[in-house]
């Protein structure tokens, strides 16, 4: 069965690239695929580019009472989600019009096997028995402000802070390789709950996956183009790769990886919305309701 897909785009003041990103993320080949947009406070236009898509049947636009950070902002989608996995795009990210289809068919398949030539009990499976994708990457392209084109391949940097020693050729360090554009299959939030708030979020998820041993497939081809502007986080001043808040961030996800090594147990990040408040929702009836419900700013209106 292939399952059906939330794609889940938080966003803060860009409402400059967040329609083409609507229009990639709506036009998808996957019928079963609907859009959430999670406005994380803006004070730009970006409630009028929501209000434009408010009537299409496969859209929910979210708008926040005040700015709670991208972690927050997706976690809302998780929980307001009702389809069978998720996946995250950012504002300025244009996905390949089957990335979600050929993502999903794979998440789908029951056909595939601990295949025992693979050392399984590391990560707590029998060799020879069905495994569960948790979550199917996939490659992308990211055309830097400066228009260079630089392919980002998920292979070996995906163990980059596990193993910095195995990435001396990838060119990039790390190869920016984390898991923002992955589909996830709903059971890994259950399991292992959301995102952790901090801005090297995607990073920190992506080693707990590992860590918990959830299975990671990776599609051979790039399905994303990321556009990379003067605002987005990675190139902003404030946040980018080089700021004391990454540089800080980044330590706090090193050390989970540490303690791991030493005792090889994973914390689950539940997903705690206490106190993030909806001031307008569309489509309410494609949300989640008692998740809907419990966010006070709708609660009179869905209960």
């Amino acid at each position: 069965m292939i399952p059906s897909v939330s794609v889940v785009i938080p966003t803060y003041n860009r409402a400059d690239t967040l329609p083409q990103a609507i229009d990639a993320a709506l036009g998808q080949s996957h019928p079963q695929t609907t859009v959430i947009v999670v406005d994380d406070g803006s004070t730009d236009g970006t409630g009028s580019v929501i209000a434009r898509y408010a009537e299409h049947p496969r859209f929910v636009g979210i708008s926040l009472e005040e700015n709670v950070g991208t972690a927050h902002a997706k976690n809302v989608g998780i929980a307001l989600s009702t389809a069978d996995a998720v996946t995250f795009h950012d504002s300025d990210d244009l996905p390949h019009r089957d990335k979600v289809m050929r993502q999903a068919r794979v998440l789908g398949k029951e056909t595939i096997g601990a295949h025992p030539c693979l050392n399984w009990r590391l990560s707590g499976r029998e060799p020879g028995t069905p495994v569960q994708v948790g979550a199917v990457l996939t490659h992308h392209e990211l055309i830097l402000p400066d228009g260079e084109r630089v392919e980002i391949r998920r292979t070996l940097s995906l163990v980059d802070d596990f193993f910095p020693n195995l990435q001396m050729a990838a060119g990039v360090p790390g190869d920016w390789t984390h898991v923002n554009s992955g589909l996830f299959h709903r059971s890994v939030f259950d399991r292992l709950g959301g995102f952790s708030d901090c801005i090297e979020e995607d990073r920190e998820f992506r080693n707990r996956l590992i860590m918990a041993g959830e299975v990671l497939w990776v599609i051979p081809e790039i399905l994303m183009t990321k556009i990379e502007t003067a605002d987005s986080l990675t190139q902003a001043g404030a946040t980018d790769y080089d700021s004391p808040q990454r540089i800080a961030d980044r330590g706090r996800v090193w050390d989970a990886v540490g303690r791991w090594f030493a005792t090889r147990e994973v914390d689950p990040v539940p997903i705690d919305l206490t106190g993030v408040g909806i001031r307008s929702c569309t489509n309410p009836d494609l949300c989640e309701r008692e998740a809907l419900s419990r966010m006070t700013a709708l609660r009179d209106s869905v209960a």
